[in-house]
């Protein structure tokens, strides 16, 4: 294993299973969180991302869970807030009770610049908090309102149609526009590739493909953006670098043309810019990375 690429994909993959195209039952998607905390890659789990709705559902199985998976030491939770903030945040704060379960931030779908800072005042100081921002709005506006301790952008780079993908322009100008306003972002949906390409959307047999992005790309990206080592031409260049020979991977770097991130780099970009992707399925991404002999 590549320091440099563990250090680029730790904690990358929020797990989405309950969210299509996989839509896995609650049961399921608890039983996959707790065998990927204890598989070979666990390094790369992130958060178990779950709706605010079903907090309860959530709860009520973790007590039947069997003997091996209960012994999961921590459940760190990403909330999606779909409904009224208040009686949200009052649901989020009542599972501190559980020892086990750790609220590691929240999620809001797209919300106008005004109900984003009548959030605010709810939220808690503690807890991250992304908003989702349509990249067809005006981003400088959007971004300035999120200039706050503990909040983030998300967008969405992908979905169950090839219309839900955002085109390579309106993901660079994003990511250079969060880098100017110094802003972290995560991503969500879209992206279980490494490298772009065309993949089927769904996993039915007779699923249509589209052209989707690839994690390795924009992880990387996000780092030459955030070091300032890169122009918004070139950008558009690594978000369709298609073969992992476009990147020189060492054991203390990775290099794009003669642009080289150390590990340092890499760990700073990560932890201070792009802080994850979530994905309805863990294992795909560790498929592909094995497959280019990643990992």
């Amino acid at each position: 294993m590549l320091a440099s690429i563990k250090t680029l994909f730790s904690s990358i993959v929020d797990y989405a299973g309950l969210f299509p195209p996989a839509k896995l039952t609650m049961e399921e998607a608890i039983a996959n969180y707790a065998r990927y905390q204890t598989a070979c890659h666990h390094w790369m789990l992130g958060n178990f991302v779950l709706p605010v709705s079903r907090i309860n559902e959530f709860e009520q199985l973790l007590l039947k869970l069997p003997i091996e998976a209960s012994k999961t030491k921590h459940w760190r939770l990403s909330v999606i807030i779909s409904q009224e903030v208040e009686s949200a945040i009052a649901k989020i704060q009542a599972l501190n009770d559980n020892p086990k379960i750790a609220i590691a931030s929240l999620e809001f779908p797209p919300l106008s610049q005004r109900e984003i800072d009548q959030v605010f005042p709810y939220l808690p100081a503690d807890i991250e908090a992304f908003f989702e921002i349509p990249y067809s709005e005006d981003l400088t506006a959007y971004l300035t309102v999120l200039q706050r301790p503990g909040i983030s952008a998300k967008i969405r780079t992908g979905g169950l149609s090839a219309e839900a993908f955002p085109t390579i322009s309106q993901l660079y100008r994003f990511i250079f526009a969060c880098a100017e306003a110094q802003v972290g972002f995560k991503a969500t949906a879209g992206l279980h590739h490494p490298l772009p390409g065309k993949y089927p959307l769904t996993y039915e047999p007779d699923s249509s493909n589209a052209m989707m992005h690839g994690f390795l790309n924009v992880a990387v990206l996000a780092a030459l953006v955030y070091w300032q080592k890169i122009t918004a031409q070139e950008a558009l260049v690594v978000l369709q670098e298609p073969t992992l020979e476009s990147f020189q991977v060492s054991a203390d770097s990775i290099v794009w043309k003669d642009r080289r991130l150390d590990i340092w780099e890499l760990q700073k970009a990560r932890q201070s810019f792009f802080r994850c992707f979530g994905s309805c399925s863990f294992q795909e991404p560790i498929e592909s990375l094995k497959n280019l002999k990643l990992l």
